[in-house]
């Protein structure tokens, strides 16, 4: 049988399994899109920034200073959130690893302290919600914390899914529905037709390309340069296991998220529902695409300083994602022709805007109108063309 024999016809075609391009599909078959109609195109699903994602849905801690036009999106997103797991659930009984428990934000000296108390002013200034906390009233919280910090703060609304069992639950579910996933690279978007790198073709009414950084790999559809200006920012991230005989001598070595700045380096440790805690995560912008020494170094380090009994833990893997940055560090979300939408290059916050790039994503698609008071306007594909 020949390649041309092969090709696929659908209504939607979605490149990327990552969980933006997931997500998308979710949300199509939702608002009443035949799963048949849809055509996932990834050669290897959950696979990049959505493999070693924190997966933290935390509008507040993720706070950052003049990134004001995300703000509102990162708070709308969160509130989606719930929604969206609900309709998951009673769809699947597959675990998404959500954990509800309030994160904390923690200062190891006085002047981490000093920037702990600078980011609440300004998470305050615009309506977010955070309050200060007496050390000894966050070490009720969490025992496991170094008495010798110097500031605290709780953020009520900020929690967690983990990523891969998130995304596992979505493949699982879109799968039985019947969307066809195909295990290929696309390379080129010709109008309504996707070229891929097995020499086949889809051809779909609406095309949404959701691939993170292979977006830029993804050509044919711009007239010139290469309007989505994607960079490789890379994290490296850390999973721990928690012994089953420290649980029972010393229980839990932590229960909820807790985030630090350590001599004003970042580190975050999140405790997933199977046992594991997660330690990231790094940012750097080099040629090494495995696990950095100083990275691994310096964030065992630090979340050990924050939480000494981490060390008791057993080590199970170092791995490294490259988040799709842009250059002002906010998404790539719009519609650029009738048949194209593009949700790309969301960076360090891929996993909690995926529960509104989706729904957008998904109202683009189908023309629908975006729900009220959600401005993407700061997010157009097109604003860093030559």
């Amino acid at each position: 049988m020949n390649s041309t024999s092969q090709n696929i016809r659908a209504e939607h075609a979605i490149i990327g399994a990552g969980i933006i391009g997931l997500a998308t599909a979710f949300e199509l078959v939702d608002a009443g899109v035949v799963p048949q109609k849809i055509v996932v195109v990834d050669p290897q699903p959950i696979s990049g920034a959505t493999f070693v994602a924190g997966g933290m849905l935390a509008p507040v801690a993720e706070v950052q200073y003049g990134q004001e036009p995300l703000y509102p999106l990162m708070v709308a997103s969160s509130e989606m959130f719930p929604c969206l797991l609900a309709r998951l659930g009673a769809k699947t009984t597959a675990p998404t690893g959500h954990r509800s428990e309030s994160t904390l934000m923690v200062g190891a000296d006085r002047a981490d302290g000093t920037h702990i108390r600078e980011l609440l002013v300004l998470q305050q200034k615009h309506g977010l919600k955070a309050h200060a906390l007496p050390l000894r009233q966050a070490r009720g919280l969490e025992p496991g914390l170094s008495p010798q910090l110097a500031a605290a703060v709780e953020i009520p609304g900020d929690h967690q899914i983990n990523p891969r069992m998130f995304s596992a639950c979505l493949v699982e579910y879109l799968q039985h529905a019947g969307v066809r996933f195909v295990a290929t690279a696309a390379t080129r978007i010709d109008g309504h037709t996707v070229q891929l790198a097995d020499a086949r073709v889809a051809t779909a009414d609406i095309i949404y390309l959701c691939n993170g950084l292979g977006a830029k790999d993804v050509d044919g559809w711009f007239e010139s340069t290469h309007p989505l200006a994607l960079r490789p920012v890379f994290g490296d991230m850390l999973r721990l296991r928690v012994p089953e005989e420290l649980v029972r001598t010393s229980g839990e070595p932590l229960t909820r998220v807790v985030r630090a700045f350590v001599e004003d380096r970042p580190v975050y440790v999140i405790p997933r529902t199977d046992g594991t805690i997660a330690v990231g995560a790094t940012s750097r912008e080099d040629n090494r695409t495995g696990p950095a020494v100083d990275g691994v170094h310096t964030l065992l380090r630090d979340a050990i300083r924050v939480l000494p009994g981490l060390e008791e833990c057993e080590f199970i893997e170092a791995v490294v994602g490259a988040r799709p940055g842009t250059p002002d560090d906010l998404p790539y979300l719009g519609k650029v022709r009738e048949e194209l939408v593009v949700s790309t290059g969301y960076f360090r916050h891929g996993i909690l805007l995926s529960a509104l790039s989706a729904k957008v994503g998904a109202q683009l698609g189908l023309g629908t109108s975006l729900a009220a008071g959600i401005d993407i306007s700061a997010c157009d594909p097109l604003r860093h063309c030559p």
